[in-house]
């Protein structure tokens, strides 16, 4: 039977963890399942100054690295003790500063694919255990990204991962279904706190929002909505997918190349 549309979104007695869902993209996706009822968990390494809150509501904090798996352990096994259940993961920490792919370290390249890519896998596979023994079974969404779809020059490392999470979606939604649904977002240019360190000031970030389709970066109450989507009732038969949330993508760059050009130059 379907959910009724006025209660699929209603996520009151369900227990979600976000990782770095402290700030960034990550806060966005927390005060959307606050707003949406849930019993949530944020976890980093460091406590955010403030903890999420929406709806009269604070997210509970849990200090986890995600890059260790013993630490990953222990916030899944804490969140589960603590609630009894866990029903919802989101797969969001991770990141890249900007690095020369022909001279960063190997040291740097792998802390950036075990940050964006097997701790994605460590933290599915620890909230996959308790999912399973559930009758409702439950749903992980994992943040990917547009540079895991295209060429990532300048986070070459960080394409790469992201690239990997994806195949790791389509891979674990088939071995864990049909109890555990497994998807991801894909996020395209998203307008955080940190916006200018990829985009400029207020004038370089309104002319990259010029090159997106529908006129503006997205913000992170947009990737918010699509995780709510995919963890909730209305994906009850959605799992392997990939949802892009990028404004319709990057007009391609021959077109304005053409505009560019005289007609005799063709």
């Amino acid at each position: 039977m379907s959910p009724a549309l006025d209660t699929a979104l209603d996520f009151t007695g369900k227990v979600v963890i976000v990782t770095g869902g402290g700030r960034g993209v990550g806060r966005g996706i927390s005060e959307r399942f606050l707003e949406a009822g849930a019993e949530l968990v944020v976890c980093g390494r460091n406590e955010p100054d403030p903890l999420p809150a929406a709806a009269g509501r604070t997210a509970g904090f849990e200090v986890a690295d995600v890059r260790e798996p013993d630490q990953v352990e222990r916030l899944v096994a804490a969140v589960a003790d603590r609630f009894g259940r866990l029903d919802v993961l989101v797969n969001n920490a991770g990141g890249a500063p900007a690095s020369d792919a022909a001279t960063a370290s190997p040291r740097f390249h792998e802390s950036i694919v075990r940050l964006n890519l097997l701790a994605a896998l460590h933290c599915a596979q620890r909230a996959n255990a308790v999912m399973q023994g559930q009758a409702e079974g439950g749903a992980v969404v994992n943040i990917a990204s547009v540079s895991g779809l295209r060429p990532s020059p300048g986070t070459a490392a960080y394409g790469a991962a992201k690239a990997g999470v994806l195949s790791l979606t389509q891979t674990l939604a088939v071995e864990w279904a049909p109890r555990v649904r497994v998807n991801a977002v894909t996020a395209g240019m998203i307008r955080t706190e940190q916006a200018h360190l990829h985009y400029g000031d207020e004038a370089g970030i309104a002319s990259v929002a010029a090159t997106v389709p529908l006129g503006r970066l997205g913000e992170p109450r947009d990737v918010g909505d699509a995780c709510l989507f995919l963890a909730s009732p209305l994906a009850r038969y959605v799992s392997g997918a990939n949802l892009l949330v990028h404004g319709g993508g990057e007009r391609p760059a021959f077109l304005e190349a053409a505009r560019n050009t005289e007609p005799g130059e063709r």
